[in-house]
């Protein structure tokens, strides 16, 4: 099980469930919300409890995200119609017991870093 707050507390999720895909996003908006890279993981909707005043915005037409209203700290992506949803992985409380398993969204990335951490990268 892995708990997890935003910055100032005010929305906490639970995973209970089956964990995968824990992603570092360099796509543009991942950078524009969360200022760098957007490293995350996924599991099935119903294995996540969200508790607080997570509001979610509309970022594109594929999907949305959500976030803490008051601190601001990005939290979760979820594609419109899918039953999973991902969670920053930044906002868990202690280890996680995950490692990267890839790099996305890589031709967008950022002309000011390289990534050479061997893990594998996707376009």
């Amino acid at each position: 099980m892995l708990d997890g707050t935003c910055l100032c507390g005010a929305c906490r999720f639970t995973v209970d469930g089956p964990v995968t895909a824990a992603s570092a996003c360099h796509c543009s908006q991942c950078r524009k919300t969360s200022g760098h890279v957007w490293a995350s993981a996924r599991a099935p909707q119903d294995a996540v409890r969200i508790e607080g005043p997570v509001s979610w915005y509309a970022s594109s037409a594929a999907a949305e995200r959500g976030f803490c209203p008051r601190c601001g700290a990005s939290m979760f992506w979820r594609a419109h119609g899918e039953d999973h949803v991902s969670f920053a992985l930044g906002c868990i409380d202690g280890p996680t017991g995950l490692r990267l398993e890839k790099h996305i969204f890589c031709a967008d990335k950022g002309d000011y870093y390289d990534i050479a951490d061997g893990v594998p990268r996707f376009v």
